[in-house]
């Protein structure tokens, strides 16, 4: 007797893992010398060169093998039992994501409510408070640094709550272009679709301009004190993964446009989605713990 789970496709050997463990090489030694020369004679040397060569690696690899994968899949090469290994991975892929934001979450808590009160003499720690940094207010947002460097403190009107009601729209739009896919109206999948990859590409627009604001403006800087560091690096990785999210989804439009995807066979997108849909719920807690408490 046969079932669906008897036969298994294992893909074939692929040179894609090794040259994407290359290029996330290249871009991390790049990346770290590029730093270290700008911070050091002000410009980039070497670093740069080998930073964009790790890039046009991956965007090599990333082409490669999505080409690969999909000519799997519209060959028939799936079967059932691989699509249970796919969301299986998937859902692993973003519970990975959700611990690598709660890790950043959790360094902004342990300084909001265990460093800031102890710096102020919490817990019979005030001799000690009084030596690292006299006359600190336990308050938050930190504007001032032991420097005595000063900054501002970014609100969340503005730019802030654009990109939220952006990323609250996109999320609609795409959970009605997944609803039109699942009832074969491509013409709605494909509206909704285009308009979230839109959406998405705004909000990067935006939280650039709203750096441009930080720095320029607000004199909110990476230097500017664990208020700046932790700021930039919770909405910078957020918007890197906004990044890849809307990368997902514009080659899932132009698979869409290619006549890839039915409503019984369609997990790439479901994936993309559910990635979507992740980015948009770490965003809501941003701008809840970072912009508005």
């Amino acid at each position: 007797m046969t079932d669906h789970n008897e036969k298994y496709y294992v893909p074939e050997q692929s040179p894609w893992p090794i040259v994407g463990a290359i290029a996330f090489f290249l871009i991390a030694v790049g990346a770290g010398n590029l730093v270290a020369q700008i911070s050091q004679s002000g410009t980039g040397g070497w670093g740069r060169y080998v930073l964009y060569t790790g890039i046009a690696l991956i965007i090599f690899m990333l082409f490669g093998w999505f080409r690969d994968q999909i000519k799997e899949s519209t060959t028939g090469m799936h079967n059932h039992q691989l699509g249970v290994s796919y969301r299986q991975g998937m859902s692993w892929f973003i519970f990975s994501e959700v611990m690598f934001f709660a890790a950043f979450f959790g360094a902004l808590f342990y300084t909001r409510t265990i460093s800031v009160p102890w710096l102020a003499g919490a817990g019979n720690n005030a001799m000690t408070a009084a030596v690292l940094w006299p006359n600190f207010e336990a308050i938050w947002p930190l504007t001032t640094t032991p420097s005595g460097q000063t900054t501002e403190a970014m609100g969340y009107q503005g730019l802030p709550l654009i990109n939220t009601l952006i990323l609250l729209v996109s999320s609609i739009t795409v959970h009605f272009a997944h609803t039109g896919l699942e009832l074969n109206k491509r013409g709605q999948l494909k509206v909704m679709l285009a308009i979230t990859v839109l959406l998405g590409c705004i909000f990067l627009a935006l939280q650039v301009m709203e750096y441009i604001h930080a720095y320029r403006d607000l004199d909110l800087r990476l230097d500017s004190g664990v208020y700046g560091n932790t700021f930039y690096l919770l909405t910078g990785f957020h918007g890197l993964h906004v990044f890849l999210g809307t990368v997902f989804l514009f080659i899932m439009l132009l698979r869409i446009f290619a006549g890839h995807f039915d409503s019984s066979n369609h997990f790439a997108f479901q994936a993309a989605s559910w990635y979507w849909h992740f980015v948009d719920v770490v965003w809501l807690c941003l701008f809840i713990f970072v912009y508005i408490l």
